[in-house]
């Protein structure tokens, strides 16, 4: 089986970002020039070139707060990579058969580790030298075999830079190099023609370049009086060979940021005529939202500004650090809300431009929905945001990568849940008592169909607004996306010299401009020009909106909200036609936890947190224009709900016969067979469990079954845990349930294809087949996206023939 589960589960995407950390990215030489970024609790091994996550890396027990690739000495490909996080241990993971796995941990210091560096030395065996820095105020040198003759630098928040060496066993302090007038936030090194430069960034705003070189007795004869010179400090060094002496000089100040400097980073050294040289070439990140490329004149000495770029406007802070790719050509940021900006040079006119890079939530992702096509999907998280990501067709490319394509909606509350109600519209919940629902703009419809290559005229088609708004911006002081159509635009074009009207008009509030992208947009535009427009907000939560869900036909909204009272807990239906409140299904005791229509649109299915669950019956009506209405058809209470703990999910079989309820008390039970249990007048209907009741090993926090059955037709169904693992399970029914057999387990995905802490949905894309392929009805693929309190979002595909 395990041959078979080799093969069973690819992961398609990997949506994630960069911890909010300074040391988060380094980018190694390997497999042409793969990024290692911390984000959560993981190493992602990202390959700008395929434009998509190869590897993730998992054993940090806390946020991963600093990357390091190990430099060979021949600047080859690196095998060796160090992870430090605040569990206070570093990880080195070493290169195995094309693979990173962990090889040791370091465990010894008692606070977050928060920034690292690391050296191979030369010569056969393979000498190591970590030193890792932590909240617990030391730095600490981790060594493998053999000592060497290193120094290092540390910046510390006393304004100072600090140069240590090694002498014997020990490290000692040889000197300060002072003159920043704030915590100093990077040192790197770089050698050149013999000598040392040491670069350092600071909350001054400035970054100072140092010198260090031998002193020679030529180089120490006194000038005359008549020549400004700079201050040289000396220091001895003892070695076997006897003690020799270093001068430190202030190479160059260098001004231009407007805040913070975060990050630094010297260009990579590349092979000319056949050897190594360090260009003078120094790239900086600040959290003024620039990137600065600063060289030296070869003439002159002096160093200059070469290029800056950043990004503009959005409600973000600055960069945190910096990377330059090793060949020099790209180089990437990161930003405060973990966001990654790459620009690549280009080699005709040296003009740098922004390119597609990874993107994804930087808080927990609290739901995600696949639209009723099943051609992208849409994800809510604490980081206040909604994201479309959608898989990228290339002209002349058999690949297909999934990308961010959109953000709808950037909002002021943490967003909690979504469910879409037709193909471009969708309603949200957030920690406040209104659900909000939103519609897509002309320019995203547009978008979408050049970046997936769907034909236009099918997708406006099936849109149900005529009037759709070209675009969407959020108004000065507002927090809805208001709708902008074409006379907006117009408006703001008109002759300035007429007189403004009344004091609003004076200020136009459009930010909004269409953009035509041919492919994924970049950081900026997702901020700023991809909103969709909010229609309308629904009031008549008492508390904050917890769960929301949509029936089949896509008439019924069902929402519910955080509650402790009855009268708080009920479930509320809402019409998509006209948005009224249709009715108000009290019964749940507390928190309704996740809502389920039934496909065949008959049931409405509720879990809550008082341990029970509740299913209502639509009622069938003559005339078809009165409004669905549902009523109470059957329920669990204390004596016989078999879960102890709260309910966190449930999910419909495809048929509507049978349902499945997964709980914190680590049961997984299926109950049904909804037809054959009717209800006669006066005695609710009696919904008996009709599996046996799988313990899963911990708490089950997302369920989904498939929409088709494998090939021994049993029900696929998706399990996620607390712990972050994701399980495939077969169920068949009228197996006997009390011998235990009806439940098979078929794959557990690998650690690396799991999430690290919680599971929050689990969703099977509807059709049948990979979006963005042209998979027949009969394929052999599946695509599973789960969501996770770990920021990620993965798309698995899943080989139907191997379950």
């Amino acid at each position: 089986r395990s041959k078979m589960a080799a093969v069973a589960v690819e992961t398609a995407h990997v949506a994630r970002c960069a911890n909010r950390s300074p040391h988060a990215v380094s980018w190694g030489r390997g497999g042409g020039g793969c990024l290692a970024l911390a984000s959560c609790r993981s190493v992602l091994i990202y390959e700008p070139e395929k434009r998509g996550v190869t590897e993730v890396l998992n054993g940090h027990k806390g946020r991963v707060n600093c990357v390091h690739w190990v430099q060979k000495d021949d600047y080859d490909s690196e095998v060796e990579l160090v992870s430090g996080a605040s569990d206070s241990c570093l990880i080195v993971w070493e290169l195995r058969n094309s693979k990173f796995a962990a090889s040791t941990r370091l465990e010894g210091h008692s606070g977050a580790v928060c920034a690292l560096t690391a050296i191979h030395g030369a010569g056969e065996n393979p000498k190591l030298l970590i030193a890792s820095a932590a909240a617990d105020s030391s730095v600490k040198i981790w060594r493998k075999q053999g000592l060497m003759a290193v120094i290092l630098a540390c910046g510390g928040d006393d304004s100072n830079v600090y140069l240590f060496i090694q002498a014997g066993e020990q490290f000692q302090k040889i000197h300060s190099l002072r003159g920043h007038e704030d915590w100093v936030r990077g040192v790197e090194w770089a050698a050149r023609d013999g000598n040392l430069l040491l670069a350092s960034c600071s909350q001054d705003c400035l970054i100072r370049i140092w010198k260090i070189f031998i002193r020679t007795e030529s180089s120490s004869k006194e000038y005359d009086e008549g020549i400004i010179k700079l201050k040289e400090d000396v220091f001895n060094v003892r070695s076997n060979q006897g003690e020799v002496s270093y001068a430190v000089t202030l190479e160059t100040v260098l001004s231009g940021h407007e805040n913070w400097v975060y990050g630094l980073h010297w260009h990579p050294p590349i092979y000319k005529d056949g050897r190594l040289e360090q260009p003078l070439s120094l790239l900086s990140a600040s959290m003024d939202k620039t990137m600065i490329i600063w060289t030296s004149d070869d003439e002159s000495d002096v160093w200059l500004e070469q290029i800056r770029v950043g990004e503009v406007g959005g409600n973000t802070l600055g960069f945190y650090g910096c990377q330059f790719s090793p060949d020099g050509s790209m180089i990437l940021a990161h930003a405060f809300h973990g966001a990654l900006h790459l620009w690549r040079k280009n080699i005709f006119n040296g003009e740098w431009s922004p390119e597609v890079v990874l993107s994804g939530h930087f808080g927990s992702v609290q739901d995600l929905i696949w639209d009723p096509e099943g051609e992208f999907i849409l994800s809510v998280g604490a980081d206040q945001t909604t994201r479309l990501f959608a898989p990228w067709r290339r002209p002349g490319c058999d690949q297909v990568t999934w990308h961010e394509i959109a953000r709808p909606q950037i909002h002021g509350f943490d967003m909690q849940c979504i469910a879409m109600i037709s193909r471009f519209q969708f309603v949200s919940g957030a920690d406040e008592k209104v659900l909000r629902v939103f519609t897509a703009t002309k320019n995203f419809v547009e978008n979408f169909s050049s970046i997936t290559r769907a034909p236009l005229e099918d997708v406006l088609s099936t849109n149900i607004c005529n009037e759709i708004p070209e675009g969407a911006s959020v108004p000065a002081l507002g927090l809805s996306n208001k709708a902008l159509f074409q006379g907006d635009f117009m408006a703001s074009k008109m002759d300035p010299s007429a007189m403004p009207l009344n004091a609003a008009d004076q200020c136009p509030q459009t930010y909004f401009h269409p953009i035509h992208l041919t492919e994924p947009p970049s950081e900026d535009h997702l901020l700023q020009s991809t909103l969709w427009a909010e229609v309308q907000k629904l009031y008549g939560h008492g508390y904050e909106v917890f769960c929301v869900a949509c029936n089949s036909s896509l008439t019924v909204v069902a929402s519910a909200c955080k509650a402790s009272k009855v009268e708080h807990a009920a479930i509320i239906l809402w019409s998509t036609s006209n948005w009224k409140q249709l009715l108000s299904l009290p019964l749940h005791s507390l928190t309704v936890t996740q809502l389920a229509f039934s496909p065949n649109d008959q049931f409405l299915l509720a879990v809550s947190r008082d341990r029970t669950w509740s299913l209502w019956k639509q009622r069938e009506v003559a005339e078809s224009t009165t409004d669905p209405f549902f009523s109470l058809f059957a329920h669990t209470d204390k004596n016989n709900a078999i879960h102890s703990r709260i309910i966190w999910s449930c999910d419909w079989t495809y048929d509507s016969k049978y349902f499945v309820t997964g709980s914190r008390d680590k049961k997984l039970v299926v109950w049904g067979d909804v037809d054959s249990a009717g209800r006669s007048e006066g005695n609710p209907g009696v919904v008996r469990p009709c599996s046996s009741v799988l313990d899963v090993g911990d708490a089950v926090t997302a369920v989904s079954f498939n929409s088709v059955t494998s090939l021994d037709e049993s029900y696929i169904l998706a399990v996620g845990l607390d712990c972050g693992n994701i399980l495939l399970y077969k169920w068949k029914p009228n197996v006997n349930p009390s011998a235990n057999i009806d439940w098979v387990k078929c794959v557990k995905l690998d650690k690396s294809q799991c999430h690290t802490l919680t599971v929050k949905r689990l969703r099977w894309r509807g059709p049948v087949g990979r979006a963005g392929y042209k998979d027949e009805d009969g394929s052999e693929w599946l695509q599973l996206a789960s969501c996770g309190a770990d920021h990620g979002i993965s798309i698995f595909n899943i080989n139907r023939l191997s379950l």
